[in-house]
């Protein structure tokens, strides 16, 4: 019979609780524009995103093999469950934080940001894999909202001088239709990226548990955590899905369109490359981007400098709160 200390089961529910909390937390950035565009009534869009959600969690494992392997060094931490228990609390105490205030920050650094906390708490610098940190988590995190803004701003450009002829109401009219395709695709590409997360920390956690063999995501851990994301986005977060669909730009169809299927593009590639960015960042960006083309003044500055303050505190912040929480566990004897 497998023995299976109480510490891995604790990790491994946790992780899922932080799972679920990402789906609900996250879940605006696939259906926030296609419900306040009104193209979609808010349950119908829940649905959607969740099985679509679910269904992109499938599709591929790179993304979890930077978290699981790329952000600490296993072979460092091995036997030391609290760490992995810390970095979680550290990103779900953000996330509520963020997600209570209504501010779109990221889930995905926000587990970053607890996982270096930790193994900085536990092991000092030597346990972090720094060239994997750089270029796979700093280095995204700043050139993909600038892509998605970039990517925005020329494809509404682009549509905006194809269709310069047309009378407005008859393209909304259309691109209400390819809205529901773009929010589509946003949602798949959301599940390749968010869920891989949780995906390789739980691997991490089985590995440093010797229950894995090595960093390979095991099936019933992927059916798990895409089961997980998609229960949390069918619980939908409708704070931030206020400040993404109507805070920052009125949106009308033809802008929800341009903004899913540029932000998409980018997670995408992001996915493929292994880089565990954050879908946040990018449709918040991209959303910036397409009302940008209209005229500067079309976008509400003050909210999006709002949002780039939570952006840039998140890592830090949940790293100082998962070195906290792995302070309490280790004095507690708890693990």
């Amino acid at each position: 019979m497998l023995e299976i200390p109480i510490s891995l089961v604790v990790v491994i529910l946790v992780a899922l609780a932080f799972d679920f909390t990402n789906g609900a937390h996250d879940s605006p950035n696939a259906i926030a524009t296609v419900v306040s565009t009104k193209v979609l009534s808010p349950i119908a869009a829940v649905i959607m995103a969740a099985i679509l959600n679910l269904l992109g969690a499938f599709i591929g494992t790179h993304v979890a093999q930077t978290v699981g392997g790329g952000i600490v060094h296993p072979g460092m931490i091995k036997g030391c469950q609290a760490l992995a228990l810390a970095g979680l609390f550290g990103a779900i105490a953000w996330n509520l934080l963020t997600w209570y205030m209504g501010l779109p920050s990221s889930s995905s650094h926000a587990l970053i940001g607890g996982l270096i906390g930790a193994a900085l708490t536990y092991a000092g610098p030597k346990a972090l894999n720094f060239s994997s940190i750089f270029y796979k988590v700093l280095a995204p995190l700043m050139i993909s909202p600038l892509a998605g803004f970039v990517v925005g701003y020329l494809m509404m450009l682009c549509l905006s001088w194809i269709f310069r002829n047309a009378h407005p109401r008859k393209v909304n009219r259309a691109f209400r239709k390819l809205q529901i395709l773009s929010s589509a695709f946003m949602a798949t590409s959301h599940g390749t990226n968010d869920a891989q997360k949780t995906m390789g920390l739980i691997t991490l956690a089985l590995f440093i548990s010797h229950k894995a063999p090595d960093m390979s995501v095991p099936f019933w851990v992927q059916l798990t955590c895409a089961t997980c994301m998609g229960l949390g986005t069918a619980i939908g977060g409708w704070r931030i899905i206020k400040t993404m669909g109507h805070k920052i730009f009125n949106l009308q169809a033809v802008h929800g369109f341009s903004a899913e299927t540029s932000a998409s593009g980018v997670i995408l590639t992001a996915s493929f490359l292994g880089a565990p960015i954050s879908t946040t960042h990018v449709i918040s960006a991209a959303i910036l981007g397409v009302g940008s083309s209209k005229r500067l003044s079309a976008v509400r500055w003050g909210v999006a400098g709002q949002m780039a303050v939570a952006w840039v505190l998140t890592i830090p912040a949940s790293a100082l709160i998962a070195a906290v929480f792995f302070k309490l566990i280790t004095l507690t004897g708890l693990m």
